[in-house]
């Protein structure tokens, strides 16, 4: 297992550059299928981009160590002559110790680990002056006994007010719950993260893994893997293996919960705008939209509170017989949002399932991107999101309004084509 490396200035447009980490020391080689190179995080450190990652080899004691590699022109990474700077985990008999999470804070470095034991998953963190010599400073935050037995890719990071925090991890062995937030406050003495609210990130089957960093503006920016180990993966077959999500900027509520919104860069995507307005969609009909076909566009649909369908939504990459599609609904009765992908073609089949409630004036606001595989859907500007994998036919195109057991009134529907830039 390697690091792949790619650079952008916008955050839309990507250049890939040699890979940063590859098979090399007795600490992180992974022969025999022992994976070699996990995840981690990167910071700059006073000028140099240092990486911060696990190494993991099958049969060694122990299996997971923490270690760095730098780089002064931002493309050749040399590991450091101490690694592994953490070659244990702070006591025998755990599940997993990966995945560090690396930030600065008043000149000092803090440093989260994913962790379980007893059947528990954990965030461990540890401090150091320099980056080199760290010291354990205990268990963050850990789950109450419904979250999972072990914390993978935790991301621990301030947010909005200073004393905010938020701790993002994928809970292992959770059902089909795969990423989770907590927000609340860190005690940087004690080392205690307080929760005040917890909820799962993400809805959709499709997500994982999740790491945040902060932009030259001050966003705390997201990007997800979009995909599940585990699930059948088409794309597979033509050497691919998922894909990341689209750039989200987090943004903290007063309650505590958590708004992830598409960043502004990806307006510059669009091409080709069709709009309808104003429309009365019949109970128990579907409403195709002929000029408004594609597998890569942005759809931004508001329907109204006097809207008395019992469920409404959109389907997108409708084949012409009618026999392939993916459905976006929301059920009124029960207040969920649902992305049903049971006729989407090749790939996982299966539901999405999110409650939602109506914004402050009725309105229900669904923006979804498409990229030919992925759906991503942000509702009610962020509240809550539902990523997937859809594998159609390469023909199925097509896109429809509907509504079940009453009319169901559309106020807006915004359709772009998605073209990225290509020099």
């Amino acid at each position: 297992m390697h690091w792949g490396h790619a650079k952008s200035k916008d955050l839309i447009n990507w250049e890939h550059l040699p890979v940063a980490l590859a098979p090399s020391e007795e600490y992180d080689k992974g022969e025999s299928g022992g994976y070699g190179r996990w995840s981690g995080s990167a910071v700059d450190h006073d000028g140099v981009l240092t990486l911060i990652y696990t190494g993991h080899v099958d049969g060694r004691t122990p299996v997971e160590v923490q270690c760095i590699a730098a780089s002064t022109d931002g493309i050749h990474f040399v590991k450091c002559g101490r690694n592994p700077v953490v070659a244990s985990p702070p006591e025998e008999g755990g599940f997993g110790f990966r995945d560090p999470k690396v930030w600065r804070r008043d000149g000092v470095w803090y440093m989260v680990i994913g962790y379980g034991k007893d059947g528990l998953g954990k965030a461990l963190l540890y401090r150091s002056p320099d980056l080199l010599d760290w010291t354990y400073l205990g268990v963050a935050a850990e789950s109450d006994g419904t979250m999972g037995d072990m914390w993978e890719c935790p991301d621990l990071f301030p947010l909005g007010d200073a004393d905010r925090h938020v701790l993002i991890f994928s809970p292992m062995n959770m059902g089909t719950t795969k990423t989770m937030y907590m927000s609340g406050r860190l005690d940087y003495e004690t080392g205690k993260f307080e929760s005040l609210y917890a909820e799962r990130l993400d809805y959709g089957f499709d997500f994982y893994a999740p790491q945040t960093f902060v932009d030259d503006r001050g966003r705390r920016i997201l990007l997800g893997w979009m995909n599940i180990w585990g699930a059948k993966m088409p794309e597979q077959e033509h050497g691919w293996m998922g894909a990341f999500t689209l750039p989200r900027e987090l943004q903290l509520a007063e309650d505590g919960t958590l708004r992830m919104i598409p960043i502004d860069e990806l307006k510059a995507l669009r091409r080709n705008h069709r709009q309808v307005c104003g429309m009365h969609i019949v109970a128990d009909t579907e409403v195709p939209l002929t000029d408004m076909k594609g597998d890569t566009m942005e759809i931004l649909g508001v329907f109204s509170a006097e809207s008395r369908a019992s469920e409404y939504g959109f389907r997108l990459r409708c084949s012409e017989d009618g026999r392939q599609f993916t459905e976006i609904a929301y059920s009124v009765a029960d207040g969920k949002l649902k992305v049903d992908r049971n006729h989407s073609g090749a790939g996982e089949a299966g539901i999405s399932e999110a409650r939602l409630s109506p914004m402050e004036d009725g309105r229900i606001e669904l923006r979804l991107f498409l990229d030919r595989s992925s759906v991503e859907l942000f509702a009610n500007r962020g509240v809550k999101t539902i990523t997937n994998r859809i594998y159609p036919d390469q023909g199925s195109i097509g896109l429809k309004l509907f509504a079940r057991g009453g009319e169901a009134v559309l106020i807006s529907l915004d359709v772009w084509d998605l073209c990225a830039d290509r020099d």
